[in-house]
C-alpha cells in the first residue's frame, strides 16, 4: 500500500467534481467522506486508486493512494491529468473574467474539467449516449458496464475492448442498445482490439488530425470525436457546437429566443479561446 500527498495552486472545488461525477452510477464515491475511487489499467492490469481531499477550495490538497508502489509514478501521472491537478484554475479566472461569459464563471468558480478515467470509456461513453437523453444514456451505460465488465474491490471496470470484440450484437439488443449503437460499440472496439484504432497513438496528433481520421469510422460523427477530445484526451480548445446542452446553456444565458446558429456561437466564443473546453464545462454547469 502506498500514499502521496499532492497539493494544486486554489481555487479547486472537490465538492462540485464528485457532485458530477455521481451523476454516472458507475462511479464509486463518497461526497461526505471527499473521495472516488478510480478504475485505472496499467500495463493491462487493473488497479483502484483513491483519491481523497484533505485540503480546501482555496488550499486544495490530496491523498492518492494505490495497492502496488511499482505503478506509483504512472498512477500519479494519469490521477494528475484525469483530475487536471497541474492546470491553474486561477489563471482561467483571470481569463474569463474579461469575457461575456463572466458571471458564469464566477458562479462556479473553482471547477475544474475532469476527464473520463481513460480513453477507450470514454468512446464508448460518447457512442452509448449519442442521441439519449441523459437519464437513459447513463441506465444504458451501466447495463453495459454491470453486464459485460468487472469488478475489484467493488469498483466497476468498463469491459475491455477485446471483451466487447467478442460480443455478437444481439448481446447488446438485448440490453436495449438499438441496432445501430450495437453495430457502432461492437465494430469500434473490434478496430481497437486488432490495433487499427490507437489511443496512444492517436493523442500525438492535432485535434483537425484526429477529428478527419474518427468521423471515418461508422457511427462516430463530430460531436462524439469532439466529446472524445474534451473529456478523453483533455484537448483544452473544444467548443463541440453540435451539443445540445450547450446550445441550451448559450440561449438561456444571452437570453435568446431561440437556439443559436452555429454563426452566432462562433461569435460568442471568440472572446473564449484558448480555453474553449473550459467554456464548454461551465456552460453545462450553468443549465445543471
Amino acid at each position: 500500500m502506498w500514499r502521496e500527498t499532492i497539493t494544486t495552486e486554489g481555487p479547486y472545488n472537490f465538492e462540485r467534481v464528485l457532485s458530477r461525477l455521481s451523476l454516472d452510477p458507475v462511479h464509486t464515491l463518497n461526497i461526505e467522506g471527499k473521495f472516488v475511487k478510480v478504475p485505472l489499467v496499467i500495463e493491462d492490469k487493473p488497479y483502484v486508486i483513491t483519491v481523497q481531499s484533505v485540503g480546501t477550495i482555496a488550499n486544495p490538497c490530496f491523498d492518492i493512494s494505490g495497492s502496488d508502489e511499482k505503478v506509483k509514478d504512472q498512477v500519479l501521472k494519469k490521477i494528475i491529468k484525469i483530475f487536471q491537478f497541474d492546470f491553474p484554475l486561477h489563471t482561467l479566472g483571470l481569463h474569463f473574467q474579461k469575457t461575456n461569459i463572466a458571471e458564469i464563471f464566477q458562479q462556479h468558480a473553482g471547477t475544474p474539467l475532469v476527464l473520463e478515467f481513460d480513453p477507450y470509456r470514454c468512446l464508448m461513453k460518447c457512442i452509448i449516449h449519442q442521441q439519449l437523453n441523459l437519464a437513459f444514456a447513463h441506465k444504458l451505460t451501466e447495463r453495459f458496464v454491470k453486464t459485460f465488465g468487472y469488478q475489484v474491490d467493488d469498483v466497476w471496470f468498463y469491459p475491455r475492448p477485446e471483451t466487447v470484440a467478442a460480443l455478437q450484437y444481439d448481446d447488446l439488443k438485448a440490453l436495449q442498445f438499438s441496432g445501430r449503437k450495437a453495430e457502432y460499440v461492437i465494430d469500434t472496439s473490434r478496430l481497437i482490439a486488432e490495433g487499427k484504432l490507437n489511443f496512444a497513438e492517436l493523442d500525438m496528433l492535432s485535434d483537425d488530425e484526429i477529428m478527419k481520421r474518427l468521423i471515418k469510422i461508422r457511427g462516430i460523427g463530430p460531436w462524439t470525436v469532439q466529446n472524445l477530445l474534451l473529456s478523453g484526451l483533455g484537448r483544452p480548445n473544444l467548443f463541440p457546437k453540435a451539443d445540445i446542452g450547450v446550445q441550451n446553456a448559450i440561449k438561456k444565458h444571452f437570453k435568446l429566443n431561440k437556439k443559436p446558429t452555429a454563426e452566432e456561437m462562433d461569435q460568442y466564443s471568440k472572446q473564449w479561446e484558448p480555453y474553449l473546453s473550459y467554456a464548454t464545462l461551465y456552460l453545462w454547469r450553468s443549465i445543471e
